[in-house]
């Protein structure tokens, strides 16, 4: 069950939230930074967590399908 918060920011702070995340992510944003520091899980469940987040996984792969090209033929 979810339960509605009110917190207090400063101006700046929100805004900066709101031009990067929009206003319907900050929630989720501020959730997924809390949530190691006060609750109790394991690695193992946190990295269960982020693999069913099917847009992170894409995004994931795309960076480390990125790197690639990093890794040329290039005499080092």
């Amino acid at each position: 069950m979810r339960k509605k918060l009110t917190i207090s920011v400063d101006e700046k702070i929100y805004r900066a939230l709101h031009k990067r995340l929009g206003s319907r992510k900050i929630s989720r944003f501020i959730e997924d930074l809390v949530r190691p520091h006060v609750l109790e899980g394991s690695l193992r469940d946190g990295y269960a967590e982020m693999a069913r987040d099917e847009a992170r996984e894409k995004e994931a792969l795309e960076w480390s399908e990125g790197l690639i090209g990093d890794v040329a033929d290039e005499p080092r």
